[in-house]
């Protein structure tokens, strides 16, 4: 018994459905994502259980990450010199004695904190406060 040898031609295979569904998928999760847009700088706050005050006076936010790196009211600071940050800070002042917030990351070198307390301190700006997050007490 001979058997004929039938040519087998590979099978089409069609790529088009799949196509039309991975891009109708694309399209979905493009529109479906929310783009938050957080700060410049991620900052790990301490925690405390004091309120803050809300008061209205001159304020200069002064930032530091958690490398010791210095931001003077969002803008990056050269160095981290002792005199370039009485600098920055004198000039943010104008001559009057606004208050200095810090808002240091929890693992934030403590020779940074140090260093900003120093600088305040010789150029007479004395109302000093600590940017924390709030910790609700936990109830008995």
């Amino acid at each position: 018994m001979k058997l004929r040898h039938s040519s087998q031609e590979s099978p089409d295979v069609n790529l088009t459905p799949l196509i039309d569904v991975v891009f109708l998928l694309l399209i979905f999760f493009m529109v479906s994502t929310t783009f938050s847009q957080d700060a410049e700088l991620a900052i790990d706050l301490p925690e405390a259980s004091a309120k803050p005050e809300n008061k209205q006076q001159k304020r200069i936010e002064l930032t530091i990450d958690a490398k010791g790196a210095y931001y003077l009211n969002g803008k990056a600071l050269v160095n981290r010199q002792l005199q370039s940050l009485k600098s920055a800070l004198r000039a943010a002042a104008a001559g009057e004695t606004p208050s200095i917030i810090v808002t240091a990351d929890a693992n934030t070198p403590h020779q940074a904190v140090i260093t900003v307390m120093d600088a305040a301190s010789q150029l007479g700006l004395v109302r000093l406060s600590f940017a924390t997050r709030f910790e609700e007490a936990a109830k008995p």
